[in-house]
């Protein structure tokens, strides 16, 4: 007689369902929009210069807990909207920098108006496509989805709502890590260098290591990074910076050096090329390659799980939606709700389409209503794999890269038939893919904060309504960030070689945008020293050119002089320089360009797809390496140092547990080997996560890196609308000549973070009562 099969034990929440404490309060969602604002911002911050994002909602959670607990007695439930409204602004920033820096390197302006509306349209497909899923994804998978990231916040939450204080240790990573950053961010004081720097060149014939360099972007964002994402992660990107600045670029260079004329894809001899230039000419075409072929691999390796989710959604997507629901913690926003709205913002894409097209890509009322189609085609399809995926690797892990790859490369190849092969396509492409990767993104992380709600009782509707206010309220701030790093960075230099050209006959793939709208530029000069400037007077008699996919010149913005025939300056963006190189970015340009131009160095290309496979066939996972060959080996460096941290921090806490073992139990030894029996080690070190001492500083030092250096970038623009208008307002800044402008000096304020990082990572947090 077959034995039945044993009943699950009915889940019951932290808050029973039928219990009511305040939830979606005015104070709530006041204090997660201004979390979601800060926190997009510091997000395009992060993500824009290292490639990488890193979850919001355990210190929004920290953050909230402290500070709504200083205005009275705060409910779990409230706390979670806050961390709900919130984390919005980072999902949506993730999903706006993996795409829309596409457009600076298609030779398009960032628009403020189109940043918004791609966000918005993007950020609540996210979410009305994640309500219908939520009971199948949430409830009925409750034992096999894990969601970690929203676990972990539950546990935060609940924690402190039993007591205890993690904040504090969230406010001292933003304390010392903001004082730090005021004095090494050369936007701001500049006390001693952000970047010690050592270009290598030994031997006065040999030339030994010449066109490599060591540099590190010694900032705390870097450092936090680091430390959150472990070790061995931070390792397999280092491996990628050194191949790509201590391998890649001398052998260019010990190979090239000899040629009188430029090699392709460059405009200078080799032997005149900096290691900044080589980085930016050669490594980072063969990086892009690197990161598309991993980031397709990645996909592939998830198709299993994506033919899951899709059939497991239609099995049972529609079956138990109709049903009656009475309990609190079942009400979701209603399907007329999830329908109207799709339908409203299909409308509303097919408006903007027509009514806000890209300049030189008008296609038609009929092709813009397919495209608004395909958008919610795409992005329904994503949707569901990003929500199921999310719950099983964390959302850190999700291939959103490999899913609007394949997205744009559907969309770039319908464009290449019908022959619309022009660059401005190029950003229409990306207006479709970029919508798809934001409403991935943002999916991912409701699903998270959707489980969060469930292990803690929340409301659902109420949920969903605030994840729809944090996305209107963070993409004012993520748009304007953008934008201001674009310009707050961006850098004129003279051409070291000036270029000859005829406005009449200009080569093929260099464009004339008409005369320069700037009465006078900065220029700075080729080293790295940044704050040696040349103040170049009446720039509106220069003629800016774009250059897209040419032979004769690199791909970028330049300053044509008609008096003197010749390109004299190159106006280097900020988003795409070596400080924000927006790896991801850049990736779907080289995608879009490829398919559309067909003018890519594939040589280059390919060499990252060749080394991609290598490091596949040693059985280490691609992407983290190709993402760490792209980048610059600042910023890698950096963030090794955080992963060295965290090792660190592992083996104290590992050997701390293990002589406590002892202690209390001296006669527990192995009778083979005669050494000690390991044990579990303690709650604290097997939880060691997102609510661990560490990585609540850590997580205060990358919030203050991204702020303060905000602010810098700031300081610059507001510098440069004085300088425009004739005035001379500078910030004070120490002279690059004092005495601790050394790059030792550099290295020693660093190690002494980092060791900050190690010291409180160890230091254990106060415990909630029992």
């Amino acid at each position: 007689m077959a034995t039945a099969a044993p009943v699950k034990p009915a889940f019951k929440p932290f808050v029973p369902a039928t219990e009511s404490r305040p939830e979606l309060t005015v104070r709530a969602l006041l204090l997660g929009a201004v979390f979601g604002v800060l926190f997009g911002a510091v997000t395009v911050y992060v993500g824009t210069k290292a490639g990488l994002t890193v979850a919001a909602s355990i210190p929004i959670s920290v953050l909230s807990i402290s500070i709504l607990r200083a205005f009275g007695r705060a409910s779990i439930l409230e706390n979670n909207i806050v961390q709900t409204t919130g984390n919005a602004g980072q999902s949506i920033a993730s999903g706006v920098i993996f795409t829309l820096p596409a457009l600076v390197f298609l030779g398009f302006d960032l628009e403020a108006s189109r940043i918004f509306a791609l966000a918005l349209f993007g950020g609540w497909l996210g979410v009305l496509f994640m309500i219908p899923l939520r009971r199948q994804l949430i409830v009925e998978e409750h034992g096999t989805l894990i969601y970690p990231e929203g676990t972990a916040c539950a546990d935060v939450l609940m924690a402190g709502e039993r007591g205890g204080s993690f904040a504090s240790r969230v406010f001292l990573g933003l304390g010392i890590g903001g004082l730090y950053t005021l004095f090494q961010n050369d936007n701001l004081f500049g006390l001693w260098p952000g970047q010690p720097t050592k270009d290598f060149d030994i031997g006065k014939e040999s030339h030994l290591l010449k066109g490599g360099s060591i540099r590190a972007d010694c900032t705390p964002e870097y450092l936090g990074v680091g430390y959150i994402i472990g070790a061995r992660v931070a390792a397999i990107m280092l491996a990628g910076g050194v191949f790509s600045w201590l391998v890649l670029m001398p052998a260019i260079y010990f190979f090239g050096s000899h040629l009188t004329g430029p090699l392709y894809p460059g405009t200078v001899p080799v032997g005149d090329m900096s290691p900044s230039d080589l980085w930016r000419t050669y490594v980072r075409p063969m990086g892009a390659g690197a990161v598309a072929a991993s980031g397709l691999i990645t996909l592939i390796r998830t198709l299993p799980t994506i033919v899951s989710a899709l059939t497991q959604g239609l099995k049972k997507g529609g079956g138990k939606l109709a049903a009656a629901r009475t309990s609190r913690t079942e009400h979701d926003l209603p399907p007329s709700v999830v329908f109207g709205g799709s339908a409203v913002l299909i409308v509303l894409m097919f408006l903007f389409l027509q009514f806000k097209p890209v300049p030189g890509a008008y296609v038609g009322p009929v092709a813009n209503a397919a495209a608004a189609l395909l958008i919610v085609v795409f992005g329904f399809l994503f949707v569901t794999v990003s929500a199921r995926i999310v719950g099983i690797v964390g959302s850190s892990a999700s291939p959103v890269s490999g899913m609007t790859i394949a997205t744009l490369m559907a969309t770039s190849a319908i464009f290449l038939v019908k022959g619309w092969t022009a660059p401005a396509f190029g950003a229409l492409a990306i207006t479709i893919g970029g919508v798809v990767c934001i409403a991935a993104s943002n999916a991912g992380d409701t699903s998270q904060d959707l489980k969060t709600g469930y292990l803690i009782g929340a409301t659902p509707w109420k949920q969903q309504l605030a994840l729809m206010i944090g996305v209107i309220v963070c993409i004012f701030s993520i748009g304007a960030t953008l934008n201001a790093m674009n310009v707050g960075l961006e850098q004129f230099q003279r051409m070291q070689k000036p270029v000859a050209f005829s406005l009449n006959a200009l080569p093929d793939g260099v464009q004339s945008k008409g005369y320069f709208t700037r009465d006078s530029v900065s220029l700075s000069s080729h080293n790295t020293d940044n704050q040696t400037k040349e103040q170049l007077i009446g720039t509106r008699q220069y003629i800016l050119l774009n250059a897209i996919g040419s032979n004769s010149i690199e791909d970028g913005k330049y300053l044509y002089n008609p008096a003197t025939g010749q390109i004299e300056v190159q106006w280097i963006q900020g988003i795409g320089s070596e400080k924000a190189a927006a790896p991801q970015g850049r990736l779907m340009a080289t995608v879009i360009n490829g398919i559309l131009s067909r003018k890519l160095p594939w040589t280059l290309v390919l060499l990252g797809v060749a080394l991609v496979i290598v490091v596949e066939l040693l059985g280490v996972r691609s992407l983290t390496f190709a993402v760490g060959a792209y980048l610059s080996i600042a910023t890698t460096l950096a963030i090794f140092v955080g992963g060295v941290m965290r090792w660190m921090v592992d083996r104290a806490m590992i050997q701390h547990a293990e002589r406590a073992r002892l202690a209390a139990n001296p006669d527990v030894i192995d009778p083979d080997t005669g050494l000690p029996v390991p044990t579990s080690v303690t709650p604290a070190l097997d939880s060691e996560s997102e609510i661990s001492p560490g990585s609540l500083y850590a997580s205060g030092l990358i919030a203050a890196g991204g702020i303060v250096g905000l602010l810098g970038v700031c300081v610059r623009l507001i510098e440069g609308v004085s300088e425009q208008r004739g005035g001379h307002w500078q910030l004070f800044r120490f002279d690059v000549h004092n005495p601790l402008h050394q790059d030792w000096v550099s290295v020693v304020m660093f190690a002494l973070l980092a060791f900050s990082l190690y010291y409180f990572a160890r230091k254990p947090l106060s415990q909630p009562k029992a």
